[in-house]
């Protein structure tokens, strides 16, 4: 077998029906929706609507909730920090934050800056500069020589401009 002839096994990959595109097709003029009314329509609107029946989504249990104050931190574990520093992708002569984590690529995503986590074991000396760090964490960076600062980190829509409009405003006062 070569790479050029690599290719799917026959009938892996389907072609998606063109509806209304003529008799020829089987699925012409009103392309396999019926004649009329609310569901031959664009938009139709009782996709949960169960004929007056209360329906499943109501009739489930609620539990929970989702806090839209909660914030997103990007979690790293001390152990991984310990991998990055023998496996040389973290400099530690100089101070750790959110970008040097992010470019050895273990802090992914948190908008709201990287919290340390105590899970593994630190053997070097690193200076750390994050948004958060866990009791546990804390001590075992400066057992191990090093330190923590936390900072408050800015969450993106509070470091966006202020709009045209207010400016405006706070000028004239």
């Amino acid at each position: 077998m070569k790479l050029n002839e690599i290719r799917d096994n026959e009938g892996a990959r389907k072609r998606r029906m063109r509806v209304g595109r003529g008799i020829g097709s089987g699925k012409g003029k009103t392309a396999g929706r019926g004649q009329k009314g609310q569901k031959s329509r664009e938009g139709v609107s009782i996709a949960g609507f169960e004929g007056g029946q209360m329906p499943l989504h109501m009739r489930l249990p609620k539990r929970g909730f989702n806090n839209i104050f909660a914030k997103d931190y990007a979690e790293v574990n001390l152990g991984a920090i310990q991998k990055l520093v023998d496996g040389g992708k973290l400099d530690i002569k100089a101070t750790v934050d959110h970008a040097a984590l992010k470019a050895a690529g273990v802090a992914r995503g948190g908008k709201d800056g990287v919290r340390i986590l105590a899970k593994g074991e630190l053997t070097a000396k690193v200076n750390f500069i994050v948004a958060g760090a866990s009791a546990a964490a804390k001590a075992a960076v400066e057992k191990a020589g090093g330190s923590v600062e936390v900072i408050h980190v800015v969450p993106a829509a509070e470091r966006a401009p202020a709009k045209r409009g207010a400016a405006r405003a706070r000028a004239k006062a």
